[in-house]
C-alpha cells in the first residue's frame, strides 16, 4: 500500500469509527442543551414564567458557557480527549437531570448556569479533535456530518421531549420533569463509554495498521507546518488577531438565529393550537431537511474547495425566511418558512468551521477555536432573551423575528467581507 492509498484508507476509518459516536455524544449534547424550549410548553405556566424569565433563563447558561470555554479547551489540548470530553459528558448529564428540581426562577437560572459550566469545552473541543485525525480538505463533509447531530436532535428529540410531557402527573412528577431526568441519563451513560472508546491521536489508534497512522500522522504535520507559515499558532494569536476575531463575530450573527429557532419554534407553533406531541412532531420536519441538506452542502464546499459563498449564501436566505416567517400567517406557509430558516442556518454551519480550522493550529487551535466559538455564543445568551423581552412588549413574534433576519443577514455580508479581506492577504503573500 503506497502512501496515499494509506492515508485515504486512516481518513475512511476513522470517519466511520468517530464520527457516528462524536454525533450520537453531540446529539445528545444538543438536545439537553435546548430541551427546555420543550419544558416551557408546560413549565411556564406551572412554575409562572413570562416570556421575559424565560428568555433570560434559556440564554444565561452561555453566560457561563462562555466564560468556560477557553480554559476547557486548554485543559483539552493539555490532559487529552479522551479524559477530558468523558469528564464533560458525566458533569453536563448530572446538572440535566438536576433541572428536574427547579422550582422557581432561582433555581432555573442558577440550573442553567450550572450546565453551562459542565458543557463548557465540548463542542470547540471536538472540532479541536477533529483537526488531529482529518486533513484540511476532508473537514467541511466531516464536521458537517458531526454536526448534523444537531437538526437530528430535535428530528427525535422533538416528538420525544413532546412524549414525555405527555408522562403529567405520573408518580406525581410533571411531564417537563420527567423529559429533563430521561434525557439526561443518556449523556452520562456516553461519557463512561467514551472513556474505552476515544483514541487521543491517530498514533494512539490500534484500529489503524502502522502504514495508516505514519501516512495520516505526516499528512496532518505538514498541514499544521503550513498553517504555522500562514496561519496563528501561539496563544496569543487566538486574542489579538482581526480574522480570530471577525470569525467570532460572523459565528455571533449565526447563533442568534440558530438559538432564537431553536428555543423559541416550539412556542411559535404552539400559537397554533397543537398538543405538545403534535408540536414535537412538527417541530421536526423543518430538522429532517437541514440535517440531509447539510451534509449535502458541506460535500459540495469540500468538493469545490470554495468556502464563503457556502457560508454567505445560506446564511442570507435564512435571514429572508425569517422576514417571510414574520408575515406568513397561516401553518403551512409559515412551517415552509421556518424550514428554510433550519436548512439555511445548518448548512452553514459545516462550511463556516473549515474557516477557523484553516488558519489556527497547535495551542493557537485550542484556544482560537473556543474562542470563536464563545464570541459565538454570545448570540445564544443575547438572542434568545431578547426574542422573549421583544414578545412580551408587542404580543406576538413579528418584532423578534425580524431582530433574527437582520442578524442572519449581517452574518452573511460580514462573511463576505472576510473572504474578500482572506483573498487580499493571499495575493500579498504570493508577490
Amino acid at each position: 500500500m503506497d502512501q496515499d492509498q494509506a492515508l485515504q484508507s486512516a481518513v475512511t476509518k476513522a470517519a466511520r469509527r468517530l464520527v457516528p459516536f462524536l454525533a450520537l455524544c453531540y446529539m445528545v449534547n444538543f438536545l439537553d442543551r435546548v430541551n427546555v424550549g420543550f419544558a416551557a410548553l408546560s413549565m411556564n405556566e406551572d412554575l409562572g414564567f413570562t416570556p421575559a424569565v424565560f428568555g433570560t433563563g434559556a440564554g444565561i447558561f452561555f453566560a457561563s458557557y462562555i466564560l468556560f470555554e477557553v480554559p476547557s479547551n486548554l485543559a483539552l489540548h493539555r490532559f487529552g480527549a479522551r479524559i477530558w470530553i468523558a469528564r464533560i459528558m458525566i458533569s453536563w448529564g448530572l446538572v440535566a437531570m438536576a433541572m428536574a428540581l427547579v422550582s422557581g426562577t432561582t433555581s432555573f437560572y442558577l440550573l442553567r448556569l450550572l450546565l453551562g459550566v459542565a458543557e463548557a469545552g465540548f463542542f470547540p473541543g471536538i472540532v479541536l479533535y477533529l483537526t488531529y485525525w482529518f486533513p484540511s480538505r476532508e473537514r467541511a463533509r466531516v464536521v458537517a456530518l458531526f454536526m448534523a447531530a444537531i437538526p437530528l436532535a430535535t428530528v427525535f428529540g422533538g416528538p420525544l421531549s413532546g412524549a414525555l410531557l405527555e408522562l403529567d402527573g405520573a408518580l406525581g412528577l410533571k411531564g417537563w420533569q420527567w423529559m429533563f431526568l430521561i434525557e439526561g441519563v443518556p449523556a452520562v451513560l456516553l461519557g463512561f463509554v467514551t472513556l474505552k472508546f476515544l483514541d487521543d491521536r491517530p498514533e494512539h489508534a490500534k484500529w489503524l495498521t502502522a502504514d495508516e497512522r505514519t501516512a495520516l500522522a505526516a499528512r496532518l504535520a505538514t498541514e499544521a507546518e503550513a498553517t504555522r507559515v500562514t496561519g496563528y499558532h501561539q496563544l496569543s494569536h487566538a486574542f489579538t488577531r482581526p480574522r480570530v476575531l471577525m470569525l467570532g463575530i460572523i459565528y455571533f450573527c449565526l447563533c442568534a438565529g440558530l438559538y432564537g429557532i431553536a428555543f423559541w419554534m416550539p412556542q411559535v407553533i404552539q400559537t397554533f393550537g397543537f398538543s405538545p406531541l403534535k408540536i414535537g412532531f412538527l417541530t421536526a420536519i423543518p430538522y429532517v431537511f437541514a440535517a440531509i441538506l447539510m451534509v449535502l452542502w458541506g460535500r459540495r464546499s469540500d468538493r469545490t474547495g470554495e468556502r464563503i459563498w457556502h457560508v454567505a449564501l445560506p446564511l442570507a436566505l435564512a435571514g429572508l425566511a425569517f422576514v417571510w416567517s414574520a408575515v406568513s400567517g397561516p401553518l403551512l406557509p409559515t412551517m415552509l418558512a421556518l424550514t428554510l430558516v433550519t436548512v439555511g442556518i445548518y448548512a452553514a454551519l459545516g462550511a463556516f468551521w473549515s474557516l477557523p480550522t484553516a488558519i489556527l493550529t497547535g495551542m493557537g487551535a485550542a484556544a482560537g477555536i473556543a474562542l470563536v466559538n464563545s464570541i459565538g455564543n454570545l448570540g445564544g445568551l443575547l438572542a434568545p432573551a431578547l426574542v422573549g423581552y421583544l414578545r412580551e412588549a408587542t404580543g406576538d413574534f413579528t418584532a423578534a423575528l425580524f431582530f433574527l433576519a437582520g442578524s442572519l443577514v449581517l452574518g452573511a455580508a460580514l462573511t463576505l467581507l472576510f473572504g474578500y479581506a482572506a483573498h487580499k492577504r493571499s495575493e500579498s503573500y504570493a508577490k
